[in-house]
């Protein structure tokens, strides 16, 4: 008879928070419950802004769900085609969240980790080979990956030696690097992630290394992916101390407002985003996130969804803003190139972004618009005289250069920073 587990504990650091259940006679389906000694804490670590309530204590009801889980797990996860191919390479349903989470609980994002506590005996089934731990004798080009890396595009987790070279540890598990592989559908993904993050770099955001490396050059990679062209590699912030061994936690905003993968572009909207910011971390946090959502409507970047902000925890308590990922610019990638992946005041032209656009977006959720507005002009100039700065140096196809500069001229509030109207010291015309 197999082993199938029906409870997962559910650790933040060292901190069990609660417990997963399957519940098996009901068919596919699962529930969260707090333990009762971190709900007892009064100095409990943080594990998701999406579980306080107003006097700062925990607001939560568990909730049975079919199939998924309760969406902070579920943000957890892969999406897309990394979630099919880690299913697959685990021999887990693609659909099923429950299994994902027990095969990859050891490396989740962040400090929270998942380790099963309590089994039942069942017959065994290979077509559902969910807890098939990797050492039945197959080869080690078919062990198992046990890493999760929450996002859409092919990468992995990798170890940086002291030779520099990057190398994918046995099993998937354990790295303190991501490593993103090119597109098979977009051209230069990699290149234009790198570019993107330098010019960031540039203009002043908190940015982790970053690196741009031959394919060829990625020790470990499975069996069956191409080798040719680059790769995108960036430091993991998540992950601390010389070796990358400390878990630092954090949490994307789809976590935050509690809703899955599925629903990253829906309702909410950018002020959403801010107003949390605000409240949580104050002047210094909404400072950081006008300027880093000014940098990506310069460049383009219309993929800053919820799950493209995320917070982090260095004192495992008190949310900051965590550093720039996921930066690149869309705008010769999509069919509507013009759109933001939220809202903003209203709108989501990138063509609608101007100083009036922004005092009203200031005034509608209750912010300091002196402080938003100040933000947003030395951000824009900044970015505009970064992306000159390092334009002899972008190793991207021209066209997407032209692609981005011609969006510059296009977006109102880049253009009032051009304009001698603006007065001394705000602007300088983008260098060519």
């Amino acid at each position: 008879m197999a082993r199938e587990a029906l409870t997962l504990a559910v650790y933040l650091n060292q901190t069990q928070v609660g417990t997963l259940t399957r519940l098996p006679q009901r068919g596919d389906l699962n529930v969260f419950v707090f333990d009762d000694h971190y709900l007892d804490d009064p100095q409990r670590p943080t594990l998701s802004l999406g579980f306080k309530n107003k006097t700062g204590g925990i607001a939560y009801t568990p909730r049975v769900y079919n199939t998924g889980a309760h969406p902070f797990f579920t943000n957890l996860l892969p999406e897309g085609k990394l979630r099919e191919y880690i299913a697959a390479r685990n021999g887990v349903s693609v659909v099923r969240d429950f299994p994902l989470l027990l095969t990859l609980g050891e490396d989740l994002p962040g400090a929270v980790s998942i380790t099963p506590v309590e089994f039942e005996r069942r017959s065994p089934d290979r077509s559902d080979p969910s807890l098939d731990d990797g050492r039945n004798g197959v080869s080690s080009e078919d062990q198992p990956l046990k890493f999760s890396l929450a996002g859409v595009q092919l990468k992995f987790s990798a170890i940086r030696n002291n030779s520099e070279k990057l190398t994918i540890p046995a099993y998937g598990r354990g790295g303190s690097w991501i490593v993103k592989l090119p597109s098979d559908q977009f051209e230069a993904v990699p290149e234009n992630e790198f570019v993107m993050m330098r010019v960031a770099a540039r203009a002043g955001l908190a940015v982790p290394p970053v690196d741009l490396v031959a394919e060829s050059s990625v020790e470990g990679l499975p069996q069956g992916m191409k080798k040719s062209g680059y790769a995108f590699a960036i430091r993991r912030f998540d992950r601390g101390g010389p070796k990358g061994g400390e878990r630092i936690h954090i949490e994307d905003f789809a976590q935050v407002f509690r809703l899955p993968p599925s629903r990253k572009y829906g309702k909410i909207s950018y002020g959403n985003i801010a107003e949390v910011i605000w409240s949580e971390i104050g002047p210094q946090g909404l400072r950081e996130f006008i300027e880093k959502l000014i940098f990506n409507i310069a460049i383009g970047n219309g993929d800053m969804h919820l799950k493209n902000w995320s917070l982090i925890y260095p004192d495992r308590r008190t949310p900051q803003l965590a550093p720039a990922y996921d930066y690149l610019s869309t705008l010769t990638y999509v069919s509507t190139p013009e759109t933001m992946a939220l809202s903003l005041a209203g709108t989501r032209s990138f063509q609608e972004v101007s100083v009036g656009l922004l005092a009203r977006f200031a005034q509608k959720h209750e912010l300091p618009s002196d402080l938003v507005l100040t933000a947003a002009l030395e951000a824009g100039e900044r970015a505009m005289d970064a992306w000159s700065d390092l334009r002899g140096e972008m190793g991207i196809p021209r066209y997407m250069i032209d692609a981005v500069e011609n969006h510059m001229q296009s977006v109102p509030l880049l253009q009032t920073i051009l304009s001698p109207a603006h007065g001394p010291g705000i602007g300088s015309a983008p260098r060519r």
